[in-house]
């Protein structure tokens, strides 16, 4: 792609779609075109010396692409209702099916390239296990109204006869990283734990009410944001076999890992604290998710990714610990 590529980011306002926005400029890219509710002020620390064409408000970006017909190269569909604590269903079908088919037919019939954010909350209680073959989603249970609606649209887009040029709907796992100041409760858990230490020096974490699974050893796929950015960045410019790629580093790690990670960027010994899970999400908790990574290595990427302690040690030093954006 040129510096001159016309892309379109949304949710370009959020977590990662803000750090993929600085990414592309950081690659040279200019001409991009930036879609969010931008009505939230706390998100707007986010886009701060990043450079952009225009930004379209999005409940007018379907109306402004019909009207001003605009030239596309690319599209990366981050924006999502990403709250798993929502459980009105209506809103995730909106936000996360229904306008997410509507910026498919787009890329359809305008032969626009398109990347898309998934996500492992569509695996459910893991017991399929992560591969992101193209069978799995049609038999996944997915824990909440978020995970279900994730994989309507990815199972919408498997068994759909009219595709973009190229596709990939990527499976995020548990994304961390800059700019998530303003995620409040859906912000993770290294962001909470670095402002746990600040308040009281000790981060309290859940404790496991599942039998096989000590307090704090739960596990997670931890993936550094900033491995998010190169592999969109490596699809748009390579574009292998369209289809659903996980997206994590593979290795499933401890919420207790996470914790002395988190202190160590601090220099500080770690102090933990139990509690209980609160009731609203004990009968939906993941107590493991694992990306199964081999089929984005066997499309040809060869880029490694963070450790946990290297992501998370950049992560508190260069953005928490001065509050830093992307």
């Amino acid at each position: 792609m040129t510096p001159n590529a016309q892309i379109i980011v949304t949710g370009a306002a959020g977590f990662i779609g803000s750090c993929l926005v600085g990414y592309l400029n950081e690659k040279g890219f200019r001409q991009i075109t930036i879609v969010d509710d931008f009505s939230h002020p706390e998100k707007a620390p986010n886009l701060e010396g990043k450079f952009f064409r225009q930004q379209i408000e999005r409940d007018q970006f379907f109306d402004w692409l019909s009207t001003e017909r605009p030239a596309v190269d690319f599209i990366f569909h981050i924006g999502a209702r990403t709250d798993t604590t929502e459980f009105d269903y209506s809103i995730h079908e909106r936000l996360n099916v229904v306008y997410s088919q509507k910026i498919w037919n787009y890329c359809v019939k305008n032969q626009v390239p398109l990347v898309y954010a998934s996500s492992a909350a569509t695996y459910g209680n893991g017991e399929l296990g992560y591969e992101d073959d193209h069978e799995t989603p049609f038999r996944l249970k997915p824990l909440n109204p978020y995970g279900i609606s994730k994989n309507e649209f990815d199972k919408w887009a498997l068994n759909n006869p009219a595709q973009p040029p190229f596709w990939a709907g990527l499976k995020f796992f548990n994304v961390y990283g800059p700019g998530e100041y303003h995620k409040g409760r859906m912000a993770s858990v290294i962001f909470h734990a670095f402002n746990q230490i600040h308040q009281n020096g000790e981060v309290k974490l859940f404790r496991s009410h599942k039998e096989g699974f000590k307090d704090g050893e739960q596990l997670r796929d931890f993936v550094y944001v900033k491995d998010i950015l190169k592999v969109c960045d490596w699809l748009m410019e390579h574009r292998p076999q369209s289809g659903l790629y996980n997206l994590g580093t593979g290795k499933a790690r401890s919420f207790i890992d996470l914790v002395k990670a988190t202190y160590a960027g601090l220099d500080k010994e770690p102090r933990i604290q139990f509690i209980d899970m609160p009731e609203d999400i004990r009968s939906t908790y993941q107590y493991f998710t694992e990306a199964d990574m081999s089929k984005l290595h066997k499309a040809g990427y060869a880029g490694t990714f963070y450790s946990l302690e290297d992501g998370v040690e950049d992560y508190v030093r260069n953005y928490l610990a001065g509050h830093l954006y992307y």
